[in-house]
This record gives structure tokens, sequence and C-alpha cells, in this order.
């Protein structure tokens, strides 16, 4: 994984009033998006269930090489294991994102309310979001073997992300809510071989999070104004240190995924298997939430505008550490 520092590009601070209708425009054109895209969770599932005969994730995106010790039916069951993973994580991110979004809507209460209303808009399809994704895991439940864990709990997490500085933690849903766009349009929406209810409902997913990630950048550009250099120095290690705690959660669930996959399969998974298993979970999961996104042109794009080289340089050291 590597981090590219590009400055040739600079982000400029002042801000015109061709930006500033500019900015407007792109908050008005999210609410017309929304409208129009709007679904109900029931249009997702239409009633169907999983088939246990289908992978979840592509095997590009379940690091399939790294698993050669597994026939091909393990495999699909890898890709189930990681596909039911994916969607509690982004159910557990939506938790600390929606309050979030809740907080800096206060900005505008008195204010553009065409940007409140973005916002409030937001914040209900993201309530939205954690629904589906608890009606996918019921769903998932039914289909796959008993004894599945998914360890990290949604309010501590919530709390420790929303603890560091606005900045960063707007750096990280950015980054989050990008991830999931590139993921589907690039790897689920082409999967012929996936299951097909998860496909929409990744699919669906997309269709709502394309707003949430003009309306992060737009309100991360915001908060970027606000903070002077120091400040902003800060904000860049409390982004390292996100990094570094997203970390610890795919470790653990690395652990405890593979933990469920030894208890399901029908043979003896002894301890040298057990722990290149956990690593290619931890290597799947490294890339799913963290390189994918840090590598993404537009998010790298973005931070590299609003961050010094030595600050990029920081953040590449830490991201290379994980590798």
């Amino acid at each position: 994984m590597t981090v590219q520092i590009d400055k040739t590009q600079q982000y400029s601070e002042q801000d015109d009033g061709t930006a500033a209708n500019m900015e407007a425009f792109r908050y008005a054109r999210c609410i017309e998006v929304s409208k129009r895209v709007s679904w109900d969770i029931d249009d997702v599932i239409q009633g169907r269930s999983f088939d246990p005969t289908h992978n979840f994730l592509p095997e590009s995106f379940a690091k399939s090489a790294e698993f050669p010790s597994l026939s091909v039916e393990e495999m699909r069951f890898v890709s189930q294991i990681q596909g039911r993973t994916y969607a509690n994580m982004f159910g557990l991110l939506e938790r600390y994102v929606n309050a979030k979004v809740l907080e800096l809507s206060q900005d505008h209460w008195f204010g553009d309310q065409t940007k409140l209303e973005a916002l409030i808009r937001f914040s209900d399809e993201e309530m939205k979001h954690q629904h589906l994704f608890r009606r996918v895991e019921e769903l998932m439940a039914e289909a796959m073997p008993d004894g599945y864990r998914f360890a990290p709990q949604p309010n501590p997490v919530a709390r420790m992300i929303l603890g560091k500085r606005n900045w960063a933690v707007l750096g990280l849903t950015l980054m989050v809510e990008i991830v999931t766009q590139a993921h589907y349009r690039e790897s689920i929406g082409k999967g012929a071989e996936l299951s097909p209810l998860y496909k929409d409902v990744f699919r669906f997913h997309w269709m709502e999070e394309s707003q949430h990630a003009i309306l992060d950048e737009l309100e991360w550009r915001r908060e970027h104004r606000k903070l002077n250099e120091s400040e902003r120095d800060a904000a860049v290690d409390d982004l390292i240190e996100l990094a570094i705690a997203i970390d610890g959660i795919l470790q653990e669930q690395s652990r405890t995924d593979t933990e469920y996959f030894m208890s399901a399969v029908e043979r003896a998974v002894f301890d040298d298997e057990a722990e290149a298993i956990t690593k290619g979970f931890l290597k799947a999961y490294r890339w799913q939430y963290i390189f994918s996104g840090a590598d993404n042109a537009h998010f790298a794009k973005v931070i590299q505008e609003l961050t010094t080289t030595a600050q990029m340089q920081r953040i590449g050291h830490s991201l290379q550490t994980l590798v």
C-alpha cells in the first residue's frame, strides 16, 4: 500500500462568491438526488432469504489467494463470513456517523436551511441503513451455521470515535463512505456469482451513500477552514489514532471469524492452519476497510489538499506499519 504525496494543487481557503454558490448548489443537489433515489427496506429485501450456495463477496475482494488450504466449499463459506462481517461493520460505523451528522446540523439550525435539510435527510438515511443491516444480520443468521459473533459493540466504538476532533472524524467518515461506493461499483455490483440479495443490499446502500460522501467532503472542508495550523496538526494525529483503532477492531474480528469457521467446518483445523486463516481474514479486512480507502483516488486528492507534506508523510508511515 502506498500513499502518494502530490502537493501541486493546494486547497484554497479563499472563499469567493463563486465557491460559495457552488457549495450551496452541491447541498441542494444532494437533497434533489436523495429524494429521487429514496427507497424502503422492503424494496431491498422483497421477501427473499440468503442462499448458502452463493458467495457474498467476490474472490478478489475476499482475498481467496490468502486461504490456499481451503476447499472450494470452504472458501465459499469464508466469503459468506466476510460478507456478514462486512455488513455488520457498516452497521457499526453508521452508529457514530449518524450522531456526528446530527451534531453538525446544529451549525445550520439558524442559518442556511438547505444545508440543514441536506444533513437531516443524511441522518434519516443513516438510521434506515442501520435498520437494513440489522435485517441482513437476521437473514444471514437463518442461512448460516450457528456460532457467528460480531465482536465490537456499536455504542463504545461510536463513543471512542466521537471523542476525537471533528476534522479527524469527518476524514474517517468520508473514507468509509467513499469505500462503500467504490466497492459496489468495482466489485460487488459486477459479481455474477454473488448472492442477488447481497448485491441488492449494497446497490441500494450505494445509491444513498453517494450523496453522503459529497456532504462529508463539504462538511470536512468547512471544519478545516475553522482550524489554525496547530489544531489541524493535532487533528491529523487523531486521524492516525482512529486508523489504528479500526485496525484493532479488525484484528479482533479476524480471530473471532476464524473461531467461527473452525467451529462450523466438518474437519480438524490445526494451529498452523488456524493462524494462516486468521492472517487471511486480517489481510482481507485491512484492504476492505483501510487500504482501499486510503488508496482511493478521490479520497487521496481531498486529504492531500487538506494536509501538509509532513502530515501526509506521518499518515503514510502509520499505514505502512499496518502492512
